[in-house]
């Protein structure tokens, strides 16, 4: 735990007055294609790596989503992927999902990943009620489009409603859209036949965020094992110094 963590912990209300979730049912064996394509990729934690500070970034998913405090849960959304900045991640995690009135805005994205089950639900009442919640962006990713209709689909806030985000074909059958909240092109890419997994990019460069991040990892690494061998050859030449005088010391002792 992070000590900004620690203090947003102190500054919540005792465990016994604080609003609580109830946790989440577990998901239906179909609608596992969310970990499929967010979780067991490495796009969430990659996400979670470049989008920066994880002190007051969130990069979350599967709790609920609410205005404010409420009996039940009855008609809440737990989105496949919710990304926020600004906001306490230990508010989040102590309430077991995301507060609006507690964080002082709504998420900055969401995302659905298409199964048979929520497919119906994910185009039609989750578009309505996230744009209520003021969500500035919401995107569907369907691997092979069955279930949405469109494999990659994108709306953005503008006056209180959703507004399609364009996307476009790239010349390797990839689709892609750009998301404004998080700086970032979204994109189908084609891995077999129709069908296709979820990648991210970043615009200025046009590299997936995962070598982004592999590769300022290897520059760390690189940079901490530079420095590593510079200590241990002061030290050897200390060493080696030190030596030194203790041979010319002993010479002089011996020459009387």
């Amino acid at each position: 735990m992070t000590t900004t963590d620690s203090i947003a912990i102190a500054k919540s209300p005792p465990a016994e007055d604080r609003f609580r979730f109830p946790d989440p049912p577990q998901r239906e064996p179909d609608e596992m294609t969310s970990f499929k394509h967010l979780h067991k990729t490495g796009s969430s934690h990659y996400l979670g790596l470049y989008l920066g500070n994880e002190d007051t970034t969130l990069v979350e998913a599967d709790l609920w989503v609410a205005q404010g405090p409420r009996p039940g849960t009855t008609g809440l959304r737990r989105p496949d992927l919710l990304i926020a900045f600004d906001v306490n991640p230990a508010a989040y995690y102590a309430t077991g999902g995301y507060l609006i009135s507690e964080q002082g805005k709504p998420p900055d994205f969401v995302m659905e990943v298409a199964s048979a089950s929520t497919a119906s639900v994910d185009i039609g009442a989750k578009r309505e009620e996230y744009a209520a919640l003021g969500i500035p962006e919401y995107w569907r990713f369907d691997e092979t489009g069955e279930f949405h209709g469109a494999k990659l689909a994108g709306d953005r806030l503008v006056d209180g409603r959703y507004e399609p985000i364009p996307i476009e074909e790239l010349p390797d059958g990839s689709l892609q859209g750009y998301s404004a909240a998080l700086n970032l092109y979204l994109r189908w890419e084609r891995v077999e036949g129709e069908r296709g997994l979820l990648g991210w990019y970043d615009p200025d460069t046009g590299r997936s965020i995962r070598t982004i991040v592999e590769q300022q990892a290897a520059q760390r690494l690189a940079i901490q094992e530079h420095a590593a061998r510079l200590q241990a050859e002061a030290r050897a030449d200390s060493a080696e110094a030190r030596i030194r005088e203790l041979e010319e010391e002993n010479r002089r002792l011996r020459n009387g």
